[in-house]
């Protein structure tokens, strides 16, 4: 399957007939750069981690900005081995994106569901989220009902949901 690109998600999210607003802005690379952009665009913003776990099972965690991941306690919390960085090539394969535009966006270039997503409870707190469209050149905002009727049309459903203030599983 090709990589869908900026273009070919927004339109499968018209599709959808999902309410989405995607706000251009220069390339940001890191979740710490960019408050004034992040600022200007309302609801909660995400960081996105790209992982692999000791038996080669690839992750997404998407997360509330301001969360904080602890890789040495999370694989207890979602059921895998050790967690370390992927690589940029396989972050290519699995997801088609680049480094700095790992977003929850991208499962789209995942169809045989190779990677497993988990998402941050904090981030669905706000009602509205902001991802990275496959381009850290742009953010996307849509309602929190949106993104999962997203990762429904994916059959990216039940979502594992996680508190990670907490380490607990919230769904499914």
């Amino acid at each position: 399957m090709p990589v869908m690109d900026r273009q070919n998600l927004l339109d499968f999210l018209n599709r959808l007939d999902l309410v989405h607003t995607t706000f251009d802005h220069p390339p940001v690379f890191r979740v710490e750069e960019g408050p004034e952009l992040k600022a200007m665009i309302p609801g909660a913003h995400s960081k996105n981690l790209f992982l692999k776990d000791a038996k080669g099972q690839l992750w997404l965690i998407s997360a509330r900005d301001t969360t904080v991941i602890d890789l040495k306690t999370t694989p207890s919390v979602i059921g895998s081995a050790r967690l370390s960085f992927g690589s940029a090539e396989r972050l290519w394969e699995a997801l088609g994106v680049r480094p700095g535009s790992v977003t929850a966006l991208a499962l789209i270039n995942d169809p045989d569901q190779k990677v497993r997503f988990v998402l941050d409870a904090a981030l669905l707190r706000d009602g509205t989220v902001n991802f990275h469209p496959l381009t850290n050149e742009a953010t996307t905002n849509l309602t929190c009902d949106a993104l999962m009727r997203f990762l429904a049309a994916l059959g990216r459903q039940p979502v594992t949901i996680v508190d990670f203030e907490t380490m607990k599983v919230i769904s499914p």
